[in-house]
């Protein structure tokens, strides 16, 4: 197998013979090159949707489109109600908008949330689809010693337990931002992968305590928690962007390993237009041959029995 690497050094050597012009080097791989690195069953491009179950585990005054000028001492009561929204209406939304699709998503659950709301969590896990842990609560997890940061994302894992009989296998920490001993302790517990990475777009494995442990890759750039309440994008610039991105990883997917990752939060993604645009978004990479859809688990365990997954 030919590294990208040995490609550029060979392509040069022979560009500098004159052997090859530089219309050849510039066009890129053509369509009858064997894939260099292809998923092992047979899928050109895995699309890996999130859904975030956080409504209900908010802490009090949590950020939210209002603005953050509320007196000190005092409880954002109309915020409270946008989070309401998340687990009173967005999730049934997207579930039911999943079932019209066909396809099974990962939904990140912190455990205060679902704790609050335990038929909708069950009722995610009955319709197919993966419960992963999202820690106990919105705490900040990277502050924590090792014990307490062990012990909060136990408190995750037993209220999802608990309530839906799953043990999750992933992990999702509030805003990525895990600790120096997040990984240390979630291989010691049980995990098989996590996802707060943004440096590919393939899935890959790494070691912890010198073991096997796999990074199922999260976005920013198709999340829209960032485009749409952080940027306010409108649904038509949202929808847009994350079909640009996927036209070009179906294009490089021909070629090597691509995964695009889509991330919907409960209180956001769950609108009428999100799930009208998410509709659209879906059915138009549905069209094209070799895309499917898989759960973060289904990935994970795709990435660990293929000898070719890249390791770090």
């Amino acid at each position: 197998m030919t590294t990208r690497k040995e490609f550029l050094k060979t392509a040069g050597l022979l560009g500098m013979a004159g052997m090859v012009g530089p219309s050849a080097l510039a066009a890129g791989p053509s369509k009858q090159t064997k894939p260099v690195s292809g998923w092992a069953d047979g899928s050109r491009l895995v699309v890996s949707v999130s859904m975030q179950f956080e409504a209900g585990g908010q802490p009090v005054n949590a950020e939210s489109p209002f603005p953050q000028n509320m007196a000190k001492g005092y409880k954002d009561l109309p915020s409270e109600t946008w989070y309401q929204y998340g687990y009173k209406e967005g999730i049934p939304r997207m579930l039911d908008n999943w079932d019209k699709l066909g396809i099974k998503v990962t939904s990140h659950m912190v455990g205060s949330a679902v704790l609050k709301n335990p038929s909708l969590a069950k009722e995610i896990v009955q319709r197919g689809h993966e419960a992963a842990a999202h820690g106990r609560d919105w705490a900040t997890q990277y502050t924590m010693s090792y014990e307490e940061e062990k012990q909060f994302i136990l408190d995750g894992v037993k209220a999802v337990e608990q309530v839906t009989g799953v043990t999750p296998k992933g992990y999702n920490a509030n805003w990525l931002r895990r600790g120096e001993n997040t990984l240390k302790i979630l291989q010691e517990l049980g995990f098989t992968y996590h996802i707060d990475d943004l440096s590919r777009d393939e899935p890959f494995i790494i070691q912890v305590n010198n073991k096997d442990f796999v990074v199922v890759p999260y976005t920013l750039r198709n999340n829209d928690i960032v485009l749409v309440s952080g940027q306010w994008f409108s649904t038509d610039q949202f929808l847009q962007q994350v079909k640009m991105e996927f036209d070009q990883l179906y294009e490089e997917s021909a070629y090597r390993r691509r995964m695009m990752s889509v991330s919907f939060h409960d209180r956001i993604g769950g609108s009428p237009q999100m799930v009208k645009a998410a509709s659209e978004l879906f059915t138009y990479m549905q069209r094209h041959k070799g895309v499917v859809f898989k759960r973060k688990d289904e990935i994970a365990k795709l990435a660990l029995s293929d000898k070719s997954t890249i390791r770090e």
